[in-house]
């Protein structure tokens, strides 16, 4: 699979409901042998508790420039679990059912990555399309 924008996310951003810049977007590692992307997933509701590893960070020193979503590289702290293949960004709510899924990534620099009950740095891409690009 490739990084993905979840469709509905989409819509979110066309209607105002996510906002980038101003709400609380966190990183989740995944197991990708646990969750299965898909188009029709719209909350975190929708990823297995099991498929989730390690605790969801907030990120900080957001960025949206034109089209491009950037922040600082996060740290997952005392990580211990299944390996993790991909990442989730979320708009975290504090209620799982109205978390909106943003992205899906499988294509991140460290990714795969086995816990080993230490800190993990999620070191978002430096390049043109940073964490991911709309258009």
């Amino acid at each position: 699979m490739a990084n993905k924008v979840y469709p509905k996310a989409q819509k979110a951003f066309l209607d105002a409901d996510i906002d980038l810049l101003v709400d609380d977007v966190r990183a989740l590692l995944i197991d990708a042998g646990s969750y299965t992307y898909s188009d029709s997933h719209e909350f975190l509701s929708d990823v297995a508790g099991g498929a989730r590893i390690g605790t969801a960070t907030a990120l900080a020193s957001k960025t949206t420039t034109g089209g491009v979503f950037d922040a600082a590289d996060v740290v997952i702290t005392a990580v211990s679990g299944s390996e993790a293949e991909a990442v989730i960004l979320y708009k975290h709510t504090g209620v799982e059912g109205t978390s909106r899924l943003i992205s899906y990534m499988d294509l991140a620099i460290g990714l795969p990555v086995t816990p080993n009950g230490n800190d993990i740095t999620l070191q978002w891409d430096n390049g043109t399309n940073k964490i991911f690009a709309l258009g």
